[in-house]
């Protein structure tokens, strides 16, 4: 590719991923969805039109809620609860879900609770049995299920059992920097559950435990890791021009800034290759 060339044009969803070596990004922008991994170390132009269309509705809004929704539907959606943040709040045993049928739907079936290495250890749950695509949005070197519980609710209280033994957040910063050190995840996931068990040896661990889960891997394309990490924000700076040197979680990693793509849900942007 030479010269100027729009790649795309559309309101932004977050990266779709696939598990390869290493990790494949494509960026879906309405319609159409432009391959990441070839633009590395081209010159980006990423520029917000000052357009949001709400990732459920598509009705025009001043203002995105909850990474790309309007008002009307972060108050309405059962997907925008904060049950969703989160899950040990999960009410739909109490008939108070906003829509029963998609906690039906979407609370009411097998979770997975996980280790994962971001920014360090730390646990986490996804719905269903593969947590691949929850590892690779958050940025993790590895990640292994330690548990499969029948509901959000029952994720969400092992969860918080797990917290008192080990982190639960990922340092955006830290995972953006480089690559962390390695842990012993199946070690890693013993000591937890001696841990729990020591400390209320007659309480009941919800679920199953994953003992045919195997630790994952993931290597993502990164040409340099920045040595200081700042955030680009469309909304103050509707224009992104910079050489795209690494894509990790939903981050893409510039030469002199990062964006988190993710953030930016709903946003009506243009993506173009400029002049080297």
């Amino acid at each position: 590719m030479t010269g100027t060339q729009l790649l795309g044009r559309g309101p932004l969803q977050k990266m779709v991923v696939k598990h390869a070596t290493p990790v494949e990004y494509s960026l879906p922008m309405g319609d159409e969805r432009v391959a990441m991994n070839p633009l590395l170390g081209r010159n980006l132009k990423l520029e917000w039109h000052k357009e949001i269309r709400c990732i459920h509705c598509s009705r025009i809004t001043n203002k995105s809620f909850n990474q790309g929704y309007c008002y009307p539907c972060f108050k309405n959606l059962a997907q925008c609860d904060q049950c969703i943040i989160k899950p040990e709040l999960c009410h739909y045993h109490k008939g108070t879900c906003r829509e029963p049928s998609w906690g039906e739907a979407n609370c009411m079936k097998p979770h997975t609770v996980y280790l994962s290495n971001s920014s360090g250890l730390k646990v986490g749950i996804t719905r269903g049995l593969d947590a691949t695509t929850r590892w690779i949005d958050q940025g993790a070197a590895q990640g292994i299920a330690i548990r499969t519980v029948p509901n959000r609710l029952s994720s969400g209280a092992l969860e918080v059992l797990l917290k008192d033994h080990v982190a639960d957040k990922t340092n955006w910063r830290t995972m953006l920097k480089s690559a962390p050190q390695p842990y012993d995840l199946e070690a890693e996931r013993d000591r937890l559950m001696t841990a729990l068990n020591e400390a209320s040896p007659d309480a009941e661990i919800p679920g199953e435990p994953r003992t045919d889960a195997l630790p994952a891997q993931f290597e993502y394309p990164v040409m340099q890791y920045p040595e200081k990490v700042t955030s680009h924000n469309l909304e103050k700076n509707p224009v992104l021009s910079d050489k795209l040197v690494g894509i990790k979680g939903q981050y893409l990693i510039f030469a002199g800034t990062v964006i988190n793509m993710r953030k930016y849900g709903g946003y009506v942007v243009s993506l173009q290759v400029t002049e080297d």
